[in-house]
C-alpha cells in the first residue's frame, strides 16, 4: 500500500485562520485525509469545516499538540465533537484512549519527548520504537511520529519505527522537499501529513496542484 496524504490546513502547528476557503478551493484534488490543528479555531468553526469535509467524502483528522493529560483530553472532547475519524498527537493517555474507543476514533498518539510548537521530538531511538509496541499492545490505532523534527538521525528513526513496531505509523511534520517524500515513499509508513510545506508553496504554485503532484509522486510506480 502506498502511504496516504494527510492534508493539513495548518502552517508553523496553527490552523490557518481561512482553512474553511483554502478547502473549498481544494475539495476535488486527490487527498482523501485532511486535518488541522486544535488551535485556534472556535469549536464551531472546526465543526463547518469538517462538517465540509464529510459532505465530501473525506476522512477526518485532528492533531492535538499537547503534553499534559488535561489538555490531551481537552482536545480529545474536540475530536468528538466534530465527528473526527482520527485523534492525533496528545501524549498517550488511558482516558484519552477510552473516549476515542467509545466514539470510534481512531487514537495516534506521539511517541518520545515533544517539547514546544513547532514541536521538538527527543530521545533515543529504541526508547520510541518500544513506546511504539507498547502502544500496540494498549490498542491504539497508530502513532504520531514527528520524524523529521527528531533532533538526531530522522531517517534512522522513520526507519526503526516503521519497520520494527507493527503497529500504523504516520509521519508527521517537516516534509517540505522531493527529497523527504522519496524517503517517506521507500519506508512505506501508513501516513504523512504536509501543511506548512503546502502554504509556503514547496510543491508549486497553488495549494490543489500542490496537493496533486504530491498525490501523484506518492502514487506513481
Amino acid at each position: 500500500m502506498k502511504p496516504e496524504l494527510i492534508v493539513m490546513l495548518t502552517h508553523n502547528d496553527l490552523t490557518v485562520e481561512n482553512a474553511f476557503q483554502v478547502f473549498e478551493q481544494c475539495k476535488h484534488t486527490k487527498a482523501l485525509y485532511w486535518g488541522f490543528k486544535e488551535q485556534p479555531l472556535p469549536i464551531e468553526e472546526m465543526q463547518r469545516i469538517y462538517a465540509k469535509m464529510k459532505e465530501c467524502g473525506k476522512r477526518t483528522v485532528l492533531e492535538v499538540v499537547a503534553y499534559t493529560e488535561a489538555e490531551g483530553l481537552e482536545g480529545a472532547q474536540m475530536a468528538v465533537t466534530c465527528g473526527c475519524d482520527v485523534l492525533m498527537g496528545t501524549c498517550y493517555s488511558p482516558a484519552i484512549h477510552q473516549l476515542c474507543q467509545q466514539h470510534h476514533i481512531a487514537y495516534m498518539p506521539f511517541v518520545g519527548n515533544i517539547t514546544g510548537r513547532p514541536s521538538i521530538l527527543e530521545g533515543s531511538i529504541a526508547s520510541m520504537v518500544e513506546a511504539g509496541k507498547k502502544l500496540k499492545e494498549q490498542g491504539a490505532y497508530g502513532i504520531d511520529l514527528l520524524g523529521f523534527r527528531y533532533n538526531e538521525d530522522a531517517q534512522q528513526l522513520i526507519r526503526d519505527v516503521v519497520a520494527e513496531t507493527g503497529i500504523p505509523v504516520c509521519v508527521a511534520g517537516s516534509i517540505d522537499s522531493y527529497e523527504r517524500l522519496q524517503f517517506v515513499k521507500d519506508v512505506q509508513p501508513w501516513a504523512f501529513t504536509i501543511g506548512s510545506a503546502f502554504f509556503d508553496g514547496k510543491f508549486g504554485s497553488s495549494i490543489a496542484e500542490q496537493i496533486d503532484k504530491v498525490c501523484d509522486f506518492i502514487n506513481a510506480e
